[in-house]
């Protein structure tokens, strides 16, 4: 369970109730015909934008960001622990003896290049394999997070539309003063509702899902590293030194480029 997840979900709630509650307001925001507007259009919108085949997968994002995965220093280094037994016992048993090791994996791509190594494939096509499906991974998981991104674009859009739709109503029955509080309702609640999915929902799981996808490449490519120092036969201090280098190397880049 990602608590950052639930802690901000439930303070950013309670925040805007609170704010409703002591204004006297929270009755009148809770519109149905604003929320199908914004939400409805947003999510037509975003239908028409993006093939089913990345769709798909928004449910599997966003269930993701609630359950996380553990990204701390702690976890990489005992990832590249991890790496250096598997080479340890390859040298000692050969590549074959991963097989009991890789049946008890729950990552799927350490599994996929541990039983490529077990299959004794060779090494430039290990490394080309490897590096083909770390670009899909990384590149798919952009696309998730570019509908999060392209929600939180169409959601004030929508917001806006339905205020326009309120002041026509007003327009239209200027001369019945009764009618005009229902579509001012709905001018006002529609940009609410806009501004409030862009800015709580959308946008913050379109930051969310991109941390997770670079700490998940990051993982990945740790992965790869120490299944191609094992393929050639490196000693299990001398993948530990690789990947710790390679980790090194990794979050300073990451920070220049934070930093620019």
């Amino acid at each position: 369970m990602d608590l950052m997840t639930v802690i901000g979900l439930v303070a950013g709630v309670s925040t805007i109730y609170y704010v409703l509650a002591e204004g006297n307001i929270l009755h009148l925001l809770l519109n149905p015909v604003a929320f199908v507007l914004v939400f409805g259009g947003t999510f037509s919108a975003t239908l028409i934008s993006y093939p089913w085949g990345t769709l798909k997968h928004i449910f599997a994002a966003s269930r993701f960001m609630f359950i996380g995965r553990k990204h701390s220093d702690e976890d990489k280094q005992l990832l590249i622990e991890q790496m250096a037994t598997l080479a340890e016992k390859a040298r000692l048993q050969g590549a074959d003896s991963l097989q009991s090791d890789a049946e008890q994996l729950n990552d799927p791509f350490l599994l996929y290049s541990i039983q490529m190594l077990v299959d004794g494939i060779e090494h430039d096509i290990i490394k080309d394999n490897m590096e083909k499906r770390l670009l899909y991974s990384h590149q798919h998981n952009q696309k998730i997070n570019g509908v999060f991104r392209t929600m939180a674009t169409f959601s004030p859009i929508f917001g806006l539309l339905g205020t326009l739709i309120g002041v026509v109503q007003v327009l239209r029955n200027l001369s019945d003063p009764s009618s005009m509080g229902p579509a001012m309702a709905i001018a006002i609640t529609t940009t609410f509702y806009g501004i409030f999915a862009a800015n709580f929902l959308f946008l913050p799981s379109a930051i969310k899902l991109g941390e997770l996808n670079e700490n998940e490449t990051l993982r990945r490519e740790i992965v790869a590293e120490g299944v191609l120092s094992i393929s050639q036969g490196d000693l299990p201090i001398m993948v530990r030194k690789k990947l710790n280098a390679f980790l090194i190397s990794y979050l300073r880049e990451h920070e220049q480029s934070a930093s620019q």
